[in-house]
């Protein structure tokens, strides 16, 4: 399982006082209200930056970080990712998962094959699709509803799948 998620990347400096324009990579933007810090990955380095202040403007949310107080000590930083530990994530409900944790396990159909591996998780307005690559490297795409996907199993590493008339007509 993955230890660390990344919840957003640096854009751009928003003005001299050192705040930053970060890009939120998270479902949900508003949780940078309860973060105490971050990790910032960069180029060539790893560091841990506490929160100072936070606010929203537009999709970003502008940050400050205690100690950088200068336009010139964040610029270099432009680009660079911002990641929480597993332990400052989001509480999940029952049925939820990491799309993290899910890319990469095995797919699995009902009738007992193996359909290939879970490569991407698609967002859309009304409900995720699993983008899969099939045994046969192509990809299907199935939605994630009850009647397609049937169970998901972190432990054992697959998603149970019913494959809906008409999905694999390629």
């Amino acid at each position: 399982m993955v230890s660390e998620f990344r919840v957003g990347v640096i854009s751009s400096t928003h003005g001299i006082r050192g705040e930053v324009k970060v890009f939120p990579t998270t479902d949900d933007p508003g949780r940078f209200r309860d973060l105490k810090q971050v990790t910032l990955v960069a180029k060539r380095e790893r560091r841990t930056l506490e929160m100072e202040k936070v606010r929203f403007f537009k999709q970003f949310v502008i940050v400050k970080f205690k100690g950088i107080d200068n336009i010139n000590d964040i610029e270099p930083y432009r680009g660079a990712e911002l990641w929480i530990d597993r332990e400052q994530a989001v509480p999940l409900e029952e049925g939820e998962y990491f799309i993290a944790d899910l890319v990469g396990l095995a797919v699995m159909t009902d009738e007992g094959e193996r359909l290939g591996s879970l490569k991407e998780v698609i967002r859309t307005g009304a409900n995720d699709v699993y983008e899969v690559l099939m045994e046969n490297g192509k990809t299907v795409l199935l939605p994630v509803i009850p009647e397609c996907v049937l169970d998901v199993d972190l432990e054992k590493g697959e998603v149970l799948v019913h494959v809906m008339d008409g999905l694999l007509d390629l």
